[in-house]
């Protein structure tokens, strides 16, 4: 055997915990050592530059310690699984809409669906990002600690449950939404307007057709990403954010995608009043001469 000294990390999962060597080593981690509020500030300052994502990282580093409030933890986990469940099995559900007669059905159906396509999306963006967060804060705590048990279990819980919130956004059938079936649909959709295009009569029912069908659209996707919005905010907003604040140190929680929604229907309805007109009146015009 070698009589040189073993310089490799030790093996006791508490050593070190409180060595400055190691800590002093990091540039990050001197935050720790700061004796006032006013240090720290200066030191965060001076490590991550003037850069707001540059000294998050700093901050967020130098909060070692795998679960920030240890003891409200676990019953903020059990709440965000239950919020979870919750916005699973009302967020996608019909909601309420205004008189239309006979158009009712097919708009509850369409704002159902942009519905489901929002709060299931995230849904299962959410649920992925809880169980990598359990699965590294599980990493990187100390073996056996109360925290260390704490994320085990959690972890071991989102494992369980991701694959059961996971599924297709869109309530259609999937042979549906297939290469073949798509592109044959929109094959004669083409088709049709290349048809009506060469009459001046047909171009102008298109064109009023296409500003009614971009504006429906857009409404129903503003109407969609409230009800998603308002939806999400009773059930899982406050839950996930005190998850996120027991863990500490993690970001923001991902948001849903109501606000993006939001200005797709903007755009929809930008294209149907300014851009729709112009061009089929121009068609319109051509196919006069």
């Amino acid at each position: 055997m070698s009589d040189e000294p073993d310089t490799s990390v030790p093996l006791d999962p508490h050593a070190g915990d409180d060595d400055p060597i190691l800590l002093d080593r990091i540039d990050a981690l001197r935050v720790l050592r700061a004796s006032s509020v006013e240090e720290k500030s200066e030191l965060l300052a001076a490590i991550g530059g003037p850069g707001k994502v540059e000294q998050e990282i700093v901050s967020q580093l130098s909060k070692v310690k795998p679960l920030w409030l240890l003891d409200t933890f676990p019953e903020a986990h059990r709440l965000a699984m239950r919020s979870l469940e919750v916005l699973d099995r009302n967020g996608s559900r019909n909601a309420e809409l205004p008189p239309m007669g006979p158009l009712k059905p097919i708009a509850q159906w369409i704002v159902q669906q942009l519905t489901r396509w929002i709060v299931k999306g995230y849904i299962n963006t959410l649920v992925t990002n809880i169980r990598k967060l359990y699965e590294r804060r599980e990493a990187n705590s100390i073996w056996g600690s109360p925290a260390h048990v704490m994320l085990r279990r959690s972890r071991i819980n989102a494992v369980q449950v991701e694959q059961g919130f996971k599924g297709n956004p869109v309530g259609v059938p999937a042979f549906l939404l297939g290469g073949a079936f798509l592109s044959t649909i929109l094959s004669a959709i083409v088709n049709a307007v290349s048809e009506a295009l060469q009459d001046s009569v047909l171009a102008a029912v298109v064109g009023v057709i296409a500003v009614l069908l971009l504006a429906a659209l857009s409404w129903a996707a503003i109407y969609s990403a409230a009800v998603a919005r308002r939806r999400i905010r009773l059930t899982t907003d406050q839950p996930i954010q005190a998850l996120y604040d027991a863990v500490g140190a993690a970001g923001d929680p991902p948001r849903d995608q109501s606000y993006n929604f939001a200005v797709i229907a903007i755009i929809l309805m930008v294209l149907a009043v300014v851009v729709v007109p112009p061009v089929a009146y121009f068609v319109i015009t051509n196919l006069g001469t």
